[in-house]
């Protein structure tokens, strides 16, 4: 028997229906859990239906093309139909007619997998899905079959022989870096009671609220090239009380802590002890429901590449995040997931990055809340 853990694979899955029921058509694509490559991707028109019934039939064209992959694969299904996870997790009875033998069909399918896992997500982050079965439902409507297009040969990226360390202030560097301003959100009720607050969408506290605008007092005179938020409310509120215009970035959102959500590490500890312990001793493990610290590394990896290609030279204010911002300061001090358990973020500090074109970034400062202080000194 071998020992080498199998792989991991995350099949995205959805369905639509113009009409409910009317023309409908699925989409599901495969990823690699690991690197977040897109494996297969798979769509098709399924003529009159519901929209739950194209969902199913999204499932099933993606655990279908994960079992080409690799029938040995551990399998994260994620979808935005709840009905669809409910059921296939066993929690809810499947009482449509129509429903019952495509659920046996993906069970049947989902069988062959040494394990497969069904996990709700938010529509905003099953775009890639949902993208292709609107492509599949276009092209009925068009009288075409869709086709997946043909695969695309990279360029070769432009070699630049990347610097193996920089000694901070004293190496000329090639080109101005991007400084990133990394602005973590004010108070909400759920820091104060320090539980798990991923993607519940608290609000500021009243303390928070001051934090948020002590914060925009110190940065008022600061020029900023592009502010930049996490779509989450905590955040938002923080860079409206900076008055300044921003962008929102989804992939700048807290790490989604699934059935974690809502408690305290205690809660947790007493009713998840097993699962607790694989995530602290493994950055690949998720949540039940949630998302893994690897899942959080590569979306934000994503959110920083886009942010320095657009500007070069720049200063970019962030704001974000206990997880995102402890990203990216593993990311410019090229450190291993493990660094995050060994960094403390206070409410609104401020942490600053420059990014270098030749590779190796600078950590400036880090856990800067000198702004916030006079609040909790005076009980706030």
């Amino acid at each position: 028997m071998s020992d080498r853990p199998s792989r991991r694979l995350v099949v995205e899955a959805d369905g639509g229906s113009r009409g409910n029921p009317g023309p409908a058509g699925y989409g599901a694509l495969v990823r690699d859990a690991d690197t977040g490559e897109v494996l297969a991707e798979r769509a098709g028109a399924i003529g009159r239906a519901t929209n739950n019934v194209a969902e199913y039939q999204g499932l099933i064209a993606g655990l279908r093309a994960a079992a080409d992959i690799d029938p040995a694969a551990d399998v994260d299904v994620r979808m935005d139909s709840k009905l669809v996870v409910e059921q296939m997790s066993g929690r809810w009875k499947i009482k449509h007619p129509a429903m019952r033998p495509l659920a046996t069909e993906a069970a049947g399918i989902a069988r062959e997998f040494p394990r497969v896992r069904y996990s709700w997500i938010p529509r905003e982050r099953n775009g890639h899905a949902d993208r292709l079965a609107n492509e599949a439902m276009d092209a009925a409507a068009q009288g075409r079959t869709w086709e997946p297009p043909e695969p695309q040969s990279p360029e070769p990226a432009p070699h630049t022989a990347p610097t193996t360390n920089r000694l901070s202030g004293w190496m000329a560097p090639p080109a101005p870096p991007t400084t990133t301003v990394l602005l973590r959100h004010g108070q909400t009720p759920m820091s104060v009671e320090k539980r798990f607050s991923g993607m519940v969408d608290a609000a500021l506290t009243d303390v928070g609220q001051a934090q948020a605008l002590a914060v925009a007092q110190r940065l008022h005179d600061v020029p900023f090239d592009a502010v930049y938020c996490s779509p989450l409310k905590r955040a938002r509120q923080t860079a409206d009380a900076l008055g300044r215009d921003y962008l929102i970035d989804d992939d700048l959102r807290e790490t989604d802590f699934g059935t974690w959500e809502s408690l305290t590490f205690a809660e947790v500890r007493q009713r998840f002890p097993d699962e607790l312990n694989a995530w602290l001793a493994d950055p690949a493990v998720a949540p039940s429901g949630g998302e893994s610290i690897l899942d959080t590394i590569r979306r934000v990896t994503a959110a920083r590449d886009r942010i320095l290609a657009a500007h070069p030279g720049g200063r970019i204010l962030i704001v974000s995040h206990v997880t995102p911002i402890k990203t990216l300061t593993l990311l410019a001090l090229d450190a291993s997931p493990a660094v995050l358990y060994r960094l403390h973020l206070d409410l609104v500090s401020i942490s600053t990055i420059d990014w270098y074109s030749d590779g190796p970034a600078v950590l400036r400062s880090f856990n800067d809340g000198i702004h916030a202080a006079h609040l909790v000194e005076s009980g706030q």
